[in-house]
C-alpha cells in the first residue's frame, strides 16, 4: 500500500508529528509541509505543462493546508480528537472481526469486478460508531481539500499563467485510470479522496457564489459551523443553517 501511494503523492501537510525534544517542553511541531519532488517532476512531464507553473500550483495547495491548520486554532485539535475517537471505537470481539474480514473480502472482490458504489477496504472493516465518526472526519477533510483546490484555481493567471491548462490536464489525468488502477483505488479508498476534491471545491464555489467569501469563512468559526457531509452535497442547507442567503451576500 505504501509503495503504491508513495509514487502518487505530490505533497502533504503533515499534521501530526512526534514531540520535538528541542522544543520548549518537548512539544510537537504544529506541522510540516512536505513536497515529493520526483513525483511532481514525473507528473509535470506526463502532463506536458509548464514546470514552474505546475510546481507553484502544487505548492499553493499545500500552503493552503498549512494556513488552514495554523490560522484556525481549533481545527488541528478537532481532527485529532475525531481520529482518537475513531481508534477507540474499534471492536476487537473475535466474531465481529470475522464478520468484518468477510466484508473486507467482499469489498475487494467487488472492486476487482469493477462494480460501482461498493465499500472500500477501510469502510468494510469499520464499526457503526466508526462510520459515524468517519462521516465527520470525511466532511472536514472534504472541506479542507476542496478549499485547497479552490484556492489553487482562484489565484488566476497573474500568479500561475497556465492555471486553466494545468487544471484541465490534471482533472483528465485523475479520471483516466485503467481497470486495474480503478480497482486499487476503490479497495484503498483513494477514489473517495478524489471525490473529496471535487465535492469540497463545488461546496466552496457554491457558497462563495451565493453569499460571498466572508460568509464562507464562517466555516472556520468553530466545529459547530463546519458543514456536515450532507450539507457539503447540498450547500444551501449549510447556508440556511448559518442564516445566510443570496441577499446576505450584498452585506458581506
Amino acid at each position: 500500500i505504501l509503495a503504491y501511494l508513495a509514487g502518487r503523492v505530490l505533497g502533504q501537510y503533515e499534521l501530526f508529528l512526534p514531540p520535538d525534544p528541542a522544543a520548549p517542553g518537548g512539544a510537537a511541531p504544529a506541522g510540516r509541509l512536505t513536497l515529493v519532488a520526483p513525483n511532481i517532476v514525473m507528473v509535470e512531464r506526463e502532463l506536458g505543462v509548464d514546470p514552474h507553473d505546475f510546481r507553484r500550483w502544487v505548492c499553493l495547495h499545500e500552503e493552503t493546508h498549512r494556513t488552514q491548520f495554523t490560522a484556525v486554532g481549533w481545527l488541528r485539535g478537532y481532527v485529532q480528537q475525531q481520529m482518537t475517537e475513531f481508534l477507540l471505537a474499534s471492536d476487537l470481539d473475535p466474531a465481529t472481526i470475522v464478520d468484518r474480514l468477510r466484508s473486507a473480502a467482499d469489498a475487494v472482490a467487488g472492486a476487482v469486478r469493477g462494480g460501482d458504489g461498493g465499500d472500500s477496504l477501510i469502510e468494510a472493516i469499520q464499526t457503526p460508531r466508526q462510520r459515524e465518526i468517519l462521516d465527520r472526519l470525511s466532511a472536514v477533510m472534504t472541506l479542507v481539500e476542496g478549499h485547497g483546490d479552490y484556492v489553487m484555481d482562484a489565484v488566476g493567471p497573474q500568479v500561475v499563467p497556465s492555471v486553466a491548462e494545468i487544471r484541465a490536464k490534471f482533472n483528465a489525468r485523475r479520471g483516466a485510470a485503467g481497470r486495474v488502477e480503478q480497482a486499487i483505488r476503490r479497495i484503498l479508498g483513494i477514489d473517495l479522496k478524489m471525490k473529496q476534491y471535487a465535492q469540497g471545491s463545488a461546496f466552496v464555489q457554491a457558497v462563495v457564489a451565493e453569499a460571498g467569501m466572508a460568509t464562507f469563512n464562517r466555516v472556520w468559526t468553530s466545529p459547530q459551523t463546519l458543514p456536515t457531509k450532507e450539507e457539503i452535497a447540498a450547500p444551501t442547507r449549510w447556508l440556511e443553517r448559518m442564516g445566510s442567503s443570496g441577499a446576505l451576500a450584498a452585506g458581506d
